[in-house]
């Protein structure tokens, strides 16, 4: 089989020294995240968030800024097959931070079985990079830190 390739968008929303993570189960895997997901054909990396972000959180982002744009191979996680895992990141405001559905505690109210997805604010100050689960979030998380 041959290689290929799969493009993901991420959004980081920062607001008063946190930034918004996703905890979602996935194929049965605890995953924390930042929230974005997979380009679809045809669509353009920020109109990728904006749709992301609308389907996810329920909210729409604006402002779209680039951040980051992954510059080294990854096989993705979540394929045995070959497939490698671009991702960009932006950063993005929304009109009110406290219209989105948010949980307090990692993984707060996922039960059962079947894909599900919280979201809850993440402290920049003490955050410790190995509790994001992908390994591009990882050093993306550290470039938050920095800044």
């Amino acid at each position: 089989m041959e290689p290929r390739f799969t493009i993901r968008v991420y959004g980081l929303l920062l607001h008063q020294g946190s930034v918004l993570v996703a905890d979602e189960l996935i194929k049965g895997q605890r995953i924390t995240k930042f929230p974005g997901g997979g380009l679809e054909f045809g669509e353009g990396l920020k109109d990728c968030l904006i749709r992301e972000i609308r389907e996810e959180i329920g909210v729409e982002a604006l402002d779209p800024e680039h951040f980051y744009t992954t510059d080294f191979f990854q096989q993705s996680t979540f394929h045995s097959d070959p497939m490698q895992v671009v991702s960009v990141y932006y950063t993005f405001r929304v009109a009110d931070p406290n219209a989105i559905s948010l949980v307090t505690e990692p993984f707060a109210g996922i039960n059962g079985p079947g894909d599900q997805e919280v979201f809850r604010w993440w402290r920049i100050e003490g955050g410790r990079e190995e509790d994001l689960s992908l390994p591009i979030d990882k050093v993306v998380w550290g470039m938050v830190r920095a800044k």
